[in-house]
Order: structure tokens, then C-alpha cells, then sequence
């Protein structure tokens, strides 16, 4: 409850509307004096901390332990105890990237210790590979190994000059598409510009910078599919996009108290009751994760548990299969645009 001073002035600050009480008609702004003590920001600062804190962990506990309870809230018209879609989906989509940028990854620092022993594995090959005399045996175990590199020639790609000859003087069935050659000429410049290790690192870092991109191009689609599904006259799409965001925002969620608990018990790396721990909360976090459209779809919908079962397999199936392409599509660009 605020306590301010009412200004005598009767005129809002804010859209110059006449205000006969305490709150502007027009736009809401409190008709008090702008000019505060230290102990009123004090207090303030207080309630909107505990207002928020009490909503904040309202909203998490119901989102992990009930599913779709806020979805049904939101929509019923009690919006104020809890988090807003959009704001609970950001907040933890923010912190869940944040914390995965704050701890590298190994990727790098495993490359470089198996460098050494991949490329002396493939000189040994190689020395062996010589001294055979079947050449189609040689060719195969030869290709095998040397895939196995770490060195520039890992994707053994032609020169864009081979290719140009191909293009040029070369039979029919050898020659590649407009497409096909677009797509060989970006691999070429990027694997003739770095290494394999090189490739890596960069792919690793631009596919973890985009993926809330990519997750809010997946998240209107999702709602798209439960559209199709669902009455038309009952339900909105917008009531299945505050579905999508408070499903989205659980997935992300469990996923960064994982990430944090195997972040944790890496520091225990060795303990073999917090190795078994970690294990099992895995285990639990993963399958809640699969399980939870299910109920959250049945509760939500209000179908029955055969129906509600079989749309969510269906929708199961859709989503992966429109996620596999968009994911396909994504490591494909992702790729040909490294520096």
C-alpha cells in the first residue's frame, strides 16, 4: 500500500490529465510528489523485493510440480501472484544461457589432447596402409583414417579448382547442382581457412549464441500445431501460445537446474555417492521432462487421458520432425558461415 504524498496539482505527470484522485483515470500514474526520501525508496524498494520474490517462487514451484496450473491461472484472469509468460520464459531462458556462457566448454582442451594421438595413429596406419597390396582395401582404410585427422585435409574436399574443371569438362553425372556447388564453394573456404579443431570451437560457440533464436522460431510453430489440434470456437491461438511460453519455460528450466547440478558435482568429480546422486536426479529431470506435455495437455485441455495421449504422441512426432529439419537447416547455415 502506497503511502505518498497527494500533489496539489492536479494534473498528471504523466499524460497531463486531469486527476480528481489519488490515480490518473488516464494511464494509471499515482498523482504523488516525484521527490522521495532515502527511507521511502528503502521501504519501496522492500515491498517490490518481497512482492516479487513471493510471485517468483509461486511461479516456479507451480511451474515444475503442476503442470499447466499456470497456464489456467493466467488465462482465468489471475495474472497478478505470478510471473508473466513472456517474463518468466526471458528470465530463465537469460540466466539458463548466461551460466552456460560462464562455464566453457572442453571441447577444445580434449581436441588437444587427442591430437597428438590420432595423428601419430594415423602415420602408423598410413605406414602399414603402404606396405599392402590390395588397393581398393588401401583406398578404404586410407580414406577411414585420414577422416580421422585433425589437420585442414580432415573433410578431404577438392579445390574449387578441381571443381571448376568438373563443372566445365567433366561428365554429366559428375557435375554438381547450382546449389550443390554454392554449398561446396562455403565449405571449401571454411575448411581451407581453418582447422578441424579451429571448426569446431567456432560451430560449438555459434550454435550455443543463437539457440534462444532458434527457440523462438520453434515456439510459434509449436503453437501453430496445437491449434491445428484443437477447436477453433474453444480455444485462441494465443491461449496456445501462453501454453507454449509456460512449457517452454519448464523445459528450460529443468534443464538449467541439471546443468547446475552436474556443474556441482563436478567438483566432487571421483565421490561415489555424489556420482550416484547426480545420476539419479538426472534420471528423474529427464524423464519428468518427457513426461510432462502429457499432463500439463491434459489438464490444460480438459480431454480425456486416451485422447489427450494420442494428440500428444502426434504432436510429439510433428514437433521432432519439424525441429530435425529446422535443426539440419540451422547447423547448415551455422556452418557455412563460420570465419
Amino acid at each position: 500500500m502506497s503511502h505518498n504524498k497527494i500533489r496539489e496539482d492536479k494534473t498528471c505527470l504523466n499524460c497531463r490529465h486531469v486527476v480528481e484522485q489519488k490515480f490518473c483515470p488516464n494511464c494509471g500514474q499515482e498523482n504523488s510528489d516525484t521527490r522521495k526520501t532515502f527511507h521511502h525508496l528503502f521501504v519501496h524498494f522492500f515491498e517490490d523485493l518481497t512482492h516479487y520474490e513471493n510471485a517468483f517462487w509461486k511461479t516456479i514451484k507451480n511451474l515444475l510440480v503442476k503442470p499447466s496450473t499456470l497456464t489456467k491461472e493466467y488465462l482465468s484472469g489471475k495474472r497478478l501472484s505470478y510471473l508473466a509468460p513472456v517474463r518468466l520464459y526471458i528470465f530463465i531462458s537469460f540466466v539458463t544461457f548466461l551460466l552456460i556462457a560462464m562455464f566453457p566448454n572442453h571441447v577444445s582442451e580434449e581436441l588437444t589432447k587427442s591430437d597428438k594421438e590420432i595423428t601419430s595413429n594415423f602415420e602408423n596406419a598410413n605406414t602399414k596402409v603402404k606396405d599392402e597390396k590390395e588397393k581398393e582395401k588401401d583406398g578404404k582404410e586410407k580414406s577411414y583414417i585420414k577422416s580421422k585427422t585433425l589437420d585442414k585435409s580432415y573433410f578431404q574436399l577438392k579445390t574449387m579448382k578441381e571443381i571448376d574443371s568438373i563443372q566445365k569438362y567433366g561428365k554429366e553425372d559428375e557435375k554438381l547442382s547450382d546449389f550443390e556447388y554454392w554449398v561446396y564453394e562455403k565449405a571449401t573456404h571454411v575448411t581451407e581457412k581453418n582447422t578441424k579443431k579451429e571448426i569446431i570451437e567456432k560451430f560449438i560457440e555459434s550454435f550455443i549464441h543463437n539457440i534462444p533464436k532458434i527457440l523462438f522460431i520453434i515456439m510459434p510453430f509449436f503453437a501453430f500445431f496445437l491449434w491445428i489440434f484443437h477447436s477453433k470456437k474453444k480455444w485462441y491461438y494465443f491461449d496456445h501460445g501462453i501454453f507454449t511460453l509456460h512449457y517452454f519455460s519448464f523445459l528450460l528450466l529443468i534443464f538449467l537446474i541439471l546443468f547446475i547440478v552436474n556443474k556441482i558435482a563436478g567438483i566432487f568429480e571421483g565421490n561415489g555417492p555424489i556420482s550416484v546422486v547426480t545420476n539419479l536426479i538426472n534420471f528423474v529431470g529427464i524423464v519428468w521432462m518427457c513426461y510432462y506435455f502429457y499432463p500439463a495437455h491434459h489438464r490444460f485441455y480438459g480431454e480425456s487421458r486416451f485422447v489427450s495421449f494420442v494428440k500428444s504422441v502426434f504432436l510429439f512426432v510433428i514437433n521432432s520432425l519439424f525441429i530435425l529439419f529446422l535443426l539440419i537447416f540451422y547447423v547448415l547455415y551455422i556452418f557455412i558461415n563460420l570465419h
